[in-house]
């Protein structure tokens, strides 16, 4: 059986490879034999690596050489992150750990060089070496983030600004959740969740919604649908759409459906819900998500939301939570920053698609919802800006004080970063 460290690499690994790292974790976890706690230690140093690599990689840089193979960065990167911000992990035992890696892990030729590289960080009192160069480069390794997002970041909103949310983009984030009205109350759940040692506290601001540590999604009540889970700021991009009991909505890009679930209650299971994808795979996670919560008016659809569909016909309410660069996410999935500008330079153009595709199946009258988890104005205003101006048959709502957008910086609000938009075909 893998060692902790080791099931931590070889998800890292594959991370590299251009695995997603919410899925290639959980599938290394299911495969490990690992026991709880030692599952929390693999994922506290799976996730703090990934969202610390360019930091990590300029301390390896300053003592190891450039040409290293993939397997042996990835040991110099737990063990370095392990001396660098694991305060329970003795510095004896991260270094040996490592060097016994490089024999398991078939790097048997490395292991003096490990062994040397991290004594030599150890004898210079694991501190960051400092930073020649500009401000985002500095800040490229204060937070690893590169340099190209860190520039654009601070243009749009400010050095202040930029280093407070990329500062939040570190640790695992809390779970946020609702009871579910088809099945509880919110007193019934919290005493569901009290009797299996779970507690949850409100949020404020977003009537409804529920923080708790963690955990939840393995509990007897989140099978028994007593619960939704959806990141905060996601529930708002639902709630704003504001469907209501016999509505007809269309949720243009839903899956794994935390959205449509939640409009689902909001109309009290009456109505329909048309759920999109392009995934069947994914169209199958609504589907399993509606059962466990008991919701049956949610109805899916394999759609690409670039391209008319004459079948949909008119709803009441459509929700364009589009493809995005994710930056909003970050905490969730911190790969998607080393991705870097050019990797989403294409996006708007088909996000502007799906949202101008989408309008067409708003009714006289019909709410028109645009949302990201991304906070690139490229993504966001720029597209809802283009879309108000071609489109005069729109008109944006009013909601947010004077504006019909809005932009939630990440942790901002205890939630994802996002984009929230709301207009209105006119009548």
């Amino acid at each position: 059986m893998k060692t902790v460290r080791e099931v931590a690499a070889a998800a890292l690994l594959r991370v590299e490879s251009g695995g997603y790292s919410t899925l290639v974790f959980d599938s290394a976890l299911s495969k490990s034999g690992l026991d709880a706690r030692d599952q929390a230690l693999a994922a506290a140093l799976f996730y703090g690596v990934l969202e610390r690599k360019l930091t990590l990689d300029h301390c390896i840089g300053r003592y190891a050489r450039p040409k290293l193979t993939e397997t042996v960065r990835a040991i110099l990167r737990l063990a370095f992150y392990q001396l660098l911000y694991l305060d329970t992990i003795p510095p004896h035992a991260a270094v040996s750990e490592a060097v016994a890696m490089t024999r398991t892990m078939g790097q048997g030729a490395a292991s003096g060089l490990v062994n040397g590289v991290l004594r030599s960080f150890l004898r210079d009192g694991c501190r960051i070496p400092p930073v020649k160069g500009t401000l985002y480069q500095r800040m490229e390794v204060e937070f690893s983030c590169p340099a190209a997002w860190c520039e654009r970041f601070c243009a749009r909103y400010g050095e202040e600004k930029t280093r407070e949310f990329l500062a939040r983009s570190f640790g695992r984030p809390p779970v946020f959740l609702r009871a579910n009205p088809l099945k509880a109350t919110e007193e019934g759940l919290l005493s569901a969740l009290s009797a299996e040692g779970y507690q949850a506290e409100r949020c404020e601001g977003v009537p409804g919604a529920w923080r708790s540590a963690g955990g939840l999604a393995h509990s007897r009540a989140y099978g028994e649908g007593l619960f939704l889970i959806e990141d905060l700021s996601a529930q708002q991009a639902a709630l704003l759409c504001g469907a209501q009991p016999g509505d007809r909505v269309l949720d243009v890009c839903a899956a794994p459906g935390g959205k449509s679930f939640l409009m689902a209650a909001q109309m009290e299971n009456r109505g329909e819900i048309v759920a999109c994808d392009l995934s069947e795979k994914r169209l199958r996670l609504i589907e399993s998500g509606a059962r466990r919560l008991g919701i049956t008016v949610i109805r899916t659809a394999r759609n690409d939301g670039t391209k008319p569909n004459e079948a949909f016909g008119r709803f009441d309410r459509v929700l364009c939570d589009v493809p995005c660069s994710g930056l909003g996410v970050l905490r969730r999935k911190p790969e998607v920053k080393y991705r870097g500008p050019e990797a989403s330079k294409d996006l708007p153009e088909t996000q502007y698609k799906i949202l101008e595709t989408s309008s067409h199946y708003c009714k006289a009258g019909g709410v028109l919802v645009y949302s990201t988890c991304t906070i690139r104005p490229e993504e966001n205003e720029e597209i809802t800006g283009r879309f108000l101006a071609r489109h005069t048959g729109f008109e944006p709502v009013l909601w947010n004080g004077d504006r019909f957008d809005r932009t939630i910086l990440p942790g901002e609000e205890g939630g994802d970063g996002f984009y929230l938009a709301k207009m209105r075909r006119r009548g």
